[in-house]
């Protein structure tokens, strides 16, 4: 049971870290955190996809996304939602003053939390993750190698397992590069309106975006 040979597990690594090296969306939303707050709020976005990447291998494992990928009704009720969560978080980013996840402040770990929740909403309110999921890891079930959920399982675990080693570099050096630049209040607003305009951005993007 779930025995794979090597020319398998070279195919599969290679893709997911073709995968999870190629700019997207949720490069842009863990950049973002972490050039606005800091390692930790990088750190708590990129959880906060793993997590709603767990959902979607899920969905898949249990073939919840097939209804998804098929119902053209269920897609675009999905799809609209989370085009209009990410517009909200966009705007209230828009309309903040630099406050949010301000280096010593007594809510910073309740900024942190919603920073992780935002990063698990982003991810499970886009159907396209969804249908990515699904279109992608049936592609390394083995008919022999076991029950396809338990196969579907393990791969779409080891997909966010790559994505634990590609993406902490990206919060490391965008902290680095930007830790003395958040002293300044002003550029804690712009920062803000950077990562307003960046979820109004993708908020466009899966609102003009296709099955």
């Amino acid at each position: 049971m779930l025995e794979y040979d090597l020319t398998h597990w070279l195919s599969f690594f290679t893709a997911a870290f073709l995968l999870n090296i190629a700019p997207g969306p949720d490069f842009a939303f863990i950049l973002s955190h972490t050039v606005k707050g800091g390692r930790r709020a990088g750190t708590a976005a990129m959880l906060g996809i793993w997590t709603g990447a767990f959902g979607h291998v899920l969905l898949a494992a249990l073939g919840l996304s097939a209804i998804i990928a098929a119902s053209a009704a269920v897609f675009a009720v999905v799809k609209w939602v989370g085009v209009g969560y990410l517009l909200w978080l966009g705007w209230q980013a828009l309309r903040s003053q630099g406050d949010a996840l301000d280096i010593g402040d007594i809510q910073e770990q309740v900024g942190l939390f919603s920073v992780f929740r935002q990063g698990a909403l982003v991810d499970l309110l886009n159907p396209k993750v969804a249908t990515f999921f699904l279109a992608f890891l049936p592609q390394f079930v083995e008919p022999e190698a076991g029950p396809a959920w338990v196969q579907l399982m393990l791969h779409g675990v080891l997909v966010i397992v790559v994505a634990a080693f590609v993406e902490p570099p990206l919060v490391f050096v965008g902290d680095r590069l930007t830790g003395r630049l958040r002293e300044s209040r002003r550029l804690r607003v712009w920062l803000d309106r950077t990562l307003g305009g960046v979820l109004v951005g993708l908020g466009v993007k899966l609102a003009v975006s296709e099955r």
